[in-house]
């Protein structure tokens, strides 16, 4: 493995019974990359990551994250070698405070830290996405776009390498759109490699290095942003109108 790649996908694929949800999908993420995934409804995004992050174990294919083979490893492992997740469905525990939903992440994640460090470095994680004035506050009394911040502070409380963020963006409105892509770029900007699948395209492709499209679990393009959306099997699969994809790359 190239020395800057932090997680490799080697032909992975997965069935359930019957439903061929990933076939062969291969590519690697370097460090300090903002990585898009992208794809229609069912193509696979999200039992991508599951696989990734050890949810599911691939029917066939290889996962190296830092160098390792970590393929079909528990979650909880793969999270102690510093891969983290914030969730599209967002389910905090909410009689518990919005510091020790964050201090949950310390205590499990890369470190292990006990209770005290925990405190500490759920502070720092809800400065860093604007939560630290609602730190005492029971998480369930937050909004859809605060509990967004919520997960994705719990998932940086865990010290990640690699941080994967599924739909981060779902729900909210233009001015929570636009503060949250403020957020991810500062994460990475602090030497967070970042995979996230988004259906938000003028986001997604504006903060991305590269964009990788999934179709019926295939993987049917990969490149830059510009390169994806002038591809005429993703414009087909997926974006639609090319008139309309111009002028998402013009905004």
């Amino acid at each position: 493995m190239s020395p800057d790649m932090i997680l490799q996908v080697k032909d992975v694929s997965k069935r359930f019974g019957g439903l061929q949800a990933l076939t062969d999908v291969t590519f690697d993420l370097p460090e300090g990359q903002i990585l898009g995934l992208i794809g229609p409804n069912g193509a696979g995004k999200t039992t991508l990551f599951n696989v990734i992050n050890g949810v599911y174990p691939p029917t066939r294919g290889q996962v190296v994250f830092r160098g390792e083979d970590v393929t079909g490893r528990p979650s909880y492992e793969i999270a102690r070698r510093g891969l983290a997740r914030a969730h599209q469905v967002v389910r905090p525990l909410a009689e518990l405070t919005v510091r020790e939903n964050v201090m949950v992440g310390a205590c499990f994640g890369r470190e292990h830290h006990h209770l005290r460090p925990a405190a500490q470095l759920a502070d720092a994680a809800l400065t860093q996405v604007g939560l630290i004035d609602r730190a005492d506050l029971p998480a369930g009394s937050l909004t859809v776009a605060m509990k967004k911040r919520l997960e994705m502070a719990r998932a940086l409380a865990a010290k990640p390498y690699l941080l994967l963020l599924d739909e981060v963006l779902a729900g909210l409105n233009p001015s929570e759109i636009a503060s949250m892509m403020e957020t991810v770029r500062a994460i990475r900007d602090q030497g967070v490699t970042i995979l996230m699948i988004e259906h938000v395209m003028q986001a997604i492709m504006s903060i991305s290095d590269r964009i990788l499209v999934l179709d019926y679990g295939i993987l049917i393009a990969t490149g830059p942003p510009e390169e994806v959306a002038n591809n005429p099997q993703v414009i087909e699969a997926y974006l639609g109108d090319p008139k309309m994809t111009a002028q998402l790359l013009a905004e």
